[in-house]
């Protein structure tokens, strides 16, 4: 097999991995070296599921040893199996590179004969880059469950990111599913990363050129919609993971049906894109703006609300603290308002001290009205005279969802034919990217 058919085996098993970031950290100095992970030298364009465009982003095998129902490189599955070795995959990556289609590598790969065997695969291929090919680019290595510590250790100084997938929001799902997968498996190597990250912090402070370990941290990744678990559970997991662990993201993949089983959704059930885009706003919420899982969802609403984003669905249960006097209201209640985000709160707070605020001058703060100005009042004063109850307020929000509509302008990709792409005058609109 040569290696384009590689490449397209090893590349389409790796797209349903989302956890593709920008780095995170900055570049290294290394004299005759090849590449940079500045921020500036990172790609921030996504594809429409999410995934970074940027990166190379392939396994180095998908011959794997697991059968997990759920994935499509199973043992049991009847698909094509490639691996790379070492000295493959790290030219590969250097051949894109100098030909500037990618600035960056995520690995990762099935389990191809043993946690440890795997490991040290991908151990050797960042070697050769880091060492031989001088690649100071940004990688992002998924660290295999159930390898040798010694081995995550070693890995850890090779990439500037590592993540171990949780996959599933419960024991329960994994021994139903990945029965040769467990919780403490996945976890165990999870606050082994955190403690070498902390340690090396503390090396840094003391050591300026100590070798860095994964400086732009860990992240993970969990399936929505595979199993029954709640939306307050899998939030549940979301805070404990951030608070545990010190995780950069963790990332939801909506389910996307690709296995017959009965243990599975049906081939034919659309993957629930929707209830993905409104966690990753909750999670939003329990990384920046304050919130607890518990405050976000309750027992008794254990899922969140397709129709409005959780921020929304939040206040019209606590209407109790609403209207929020913008001129007084401390930066922790301006968080809370729907519509008003980190920028704008703390635009507010900064420009109240010296002038006063009307909404006009909101507007020109940049803060966007659309919804906060249901929650605000601006020196006593309302923009919107509706009466303050649950029932109004939600259908003023939904009106205001409906007049919005559909962005006009889609989601584009590399692989857009002409037709397809939106007409001249209309890009004109968009004014300088």
């Amino acid at each position: 097999m040569d290696r384009l058919q590689k490449l397209r085996i090893l590349t389409d098993a790796a797209k349903y991995d989302v956890a593709c970031t920008s780095s995170g950290t900055q570049g290294r100095n290394i004299p005759g070296g090849t590449g940079s992970c500045a921020a500036q030298g990172i790609c921030h364009s996504f594809s429409a599921d999410g995934r970074c465009i940027s990166l190379l982003k392939v396994l180095l095998s998908n011959d794997c040893a697991y059968d997990c129902r759920y994935c499509t490189n199973r043992r049991s599955a009847p698909t094509p199996r490639a691996s790379f070795t070492p000295r493959e995959l790290a030219q590969l990556t250097m051949d894109f590179y100098r030909r500037n289609y990618i600035e960056g590598l995520f690995l990762s790969s099935a389990v191809h004969g043993s946690p440890d065997e795997t490991a040290e695969q991908m151990i050797e291929t960042l070697r050769i880059l880091r060492q031989e090919y001088r690649f100071a680019g940004y990688i992002h290595a998924k660290a295999i469950p159930g390898c040798d510590s010694r081995l995550i250790a070693r890995l850890g100084l090779l990439c500037d990111r590592m993540s171990i997938n949780i996959e599933l929001p419960s024991q329960a799902s994994l021994q139903l599913l990945a029965p040769q997968k467990s919780k403490a498996g996945i976890l165990g190597p999870m606050g082994q990363i955190a403690g070498r990250i902390q340690e090396n912090r503390r090396d840094l402070t003391v050591f300026r050129h100590a070798p860095a370990f994964a400086p732009a941290g860990q992240s993970t990744q969990m399936m929505v919609g595979a199993t029954g678990e709640s939306d307050l559970q899998i939030l549940r997991l979301t805070q404990s993971l951030y608070r545990k662990y010190q995780l950069k993201r963790v990332f939801f993949s909506a389910y996307l049906p690709m296995v017959a089983d009965e243990r599975l959704p049906a081939l034919d059930t659309q993957p629930p894109l929707l209830r993905e885009h409104r966690l990753y706003q909750a999670d939003w919420l329990l990384r920046f703006y304050g919130f607890t899982a518990g405050e976000i969802l309750e027992e008794d609403a254990p899922n969140l609300d397709p129709r409005l984003d959780p921020k929304c669905t939040w206040a019209l249960r606590h209407l109790d603290q609403f209207p929020v006097e913008v001129t007084t209201a401390p930066y922790e209640l301006l968080l809370r308002v729907p519509g008003l985000g980190v920028r704008s709160a703390q635009r507010i707070v900064k420009t109240r001290r010296h002038c006063p605020l009307t909404f006009e001058g909101l507007k020109k703060l940049g803060v966007v009205l659309k919804r906060a100005r249901y929650f605000i009042t601006c020196r006593g004063k309302a923009l919107e005279s509706l009466v303050y109850a649950r029932e109004p307020l939600e259908q003023a929000l939904l009106l205001q969802r409906l007049r919005e509509g559909p962005s006009p302008y889609p989601q584009l990709s590399l692989f857009d034919t002409p037709a397809q792409l939106p007409k001249e005058e209309n890009l004109l609109c968009l004014g300088p990217m």
